[in-house]
């Protein structure tokens, strides 16, 4: 099938602005200033809604780094509450009317979601002409903050062949020895069946392959952050992931690797998974909502993410090139990128989920 002949999952441009590209990253950064929106005294502190994977487990991760300097620079403390992107999202929503959240921090297709919902407010962060459009709301509802792609994961000491396919999965030997987070719940999970529709050609196709798997699945989990110590320690040899966390976690999780499936006679494939952010409408904090954003997407909060969170700059001027970073623009190099688009996938989300739940008994 034709990459990008899947008109109703993917953009008809075929840019891949979040890219590595023949081991050169084009990544993105570059802010002046943090000061935050306008508003008077509200308090100094600033509750953060996010999606799991920036965070370090031994408090060693990019937002921990971000959130002690903002604390230092502005004296505002940073209330932090995690979970996967569906959660977060969901639980937002119904605090719509009573909001406890001042930033939200979502992977797609459910930041697209919190702005449909009208969680979000409008508001156009430092530094957000430096990131590519397609990382951002239109509506200015939302920028991404890191950039990410979609992957996998397995047990390179257990796996000394590891699988290169989706139809390699299907072995017997993965029975009950791969797992992979639950969609319409972890991002991820929800990034897992865009993969598969993208790469099997449609919805259907990828909904009978994924009945296929479920017979070597170990079940849904709503946390895709956990499955690589699970991966690890060889209780499981394969699950789903994101690059920027698991390669994070590899630093410590040393039996882990990553890798990209392709279908069978196709090529690896991917696709950005940014972190998107937005203040919430009606935050009890709003000013410190904006003034964290801003400080998120300065210069010096971008460099970090690579060296710190293993991911991937936001802005499209900051181009880091420290070790972390060249190992990431390896990684990818040779992966075919697509673009979906979130636009079209958001308003049938409830829908692909209805059809995987239908497929695998879930």
């Amino acid at each position: 099938m034709p990459r990008n002949s899947l008109n109703s999952l993917t953009s008809r441009s075929s840019r891949t602005p979040f890219i590595a590209v023949a081991g050169s990253l084009v990544l993105t950064a570059s802010l002046a200033g943090c000061g935050g929106g306008s508003g008077g005294s509200e308090g100094n502190v600033v509750t953060v809604y996010s999606a799991d994977g920036l965070k370090g487990v031994e408090d060693d991760g990019w937002y921990d780094k971000v959130f002690a300097d903002f604390e230092k620079d502005t004296g505002i403390k940073v209330k932090y509450e995690e979970g996967g992107s569906g959660e977060m999202v969901d639980r937002a929503i119904r605090e719509k009317d009573d909001p406890r959240a001042d930033l939200l921090v979502a992977l797609p297709p459910y930041i697209q979601h919190a702005e449909r919902k009208g969680v979000l407010a409008s508001y156009d962060p430092k530094g957000s002409d430096k990131v590519h459009g397609s990382g951002k709301s239109a509506d200015n509802r939302w920028t991404s903050v890191v950039n990410n792609y979609f992957g996998f994961i397995y047990n390179k000491k257990e796996l000394t062949d590891p699988p290169a396919t989706w139809e390699e999965l299907l072995d017997p030997q993965y029975k009950d020895k791969l797992q992979y987070s639950t969609p319409g719940v972890a991002g991820d999970g929800t990034g897992l069946l865009i993969k598969a529709m993208q790469d099997f050609g449609g919805e259907k196709p990828a909904m009978d392959y994924l009945r296929k798997l479920e017979e070597n699945n170990v079940g849904p989990t709503p946390s895709t952050f956990k499955l690589a110590a699970k991966v690890d320690k060889g209780e499981i040899l394969v699950a789903n992931g994101d690059v920027q966390t698991n390669f994070d976690q590899s630093k410590t999780l040393s039996n882990i690797a990553i890798w990209f499936p392709a279908k069978e006679g196709g090529k690896p494939t991917t696709f950005a998974m940014y972190y998107g952010a937005g203040v919430v409408d009606g935050a009890p904090h709003s000013a410190n909502g904006r003034k964290l954003l801003n400080y998120m997407l300065t210069e010096k909060a971008q460099k970090q993410v690579s060296g710190i969170g293993g991911g991937f700059p936001a802005r499209t001027d900051v181009r880091p090139m420290d070790e972390n970073a060249i190992e990431l623009a390896r990684l990818i190099d040779g992966v075919t990128l697509f673009e979906p688009n979130w636009e079209r996938i958001e308003p049938k989300l409830d829908s692909y989920v209805a059809s995987w739940k239908t497929a695998t008994g879930n």
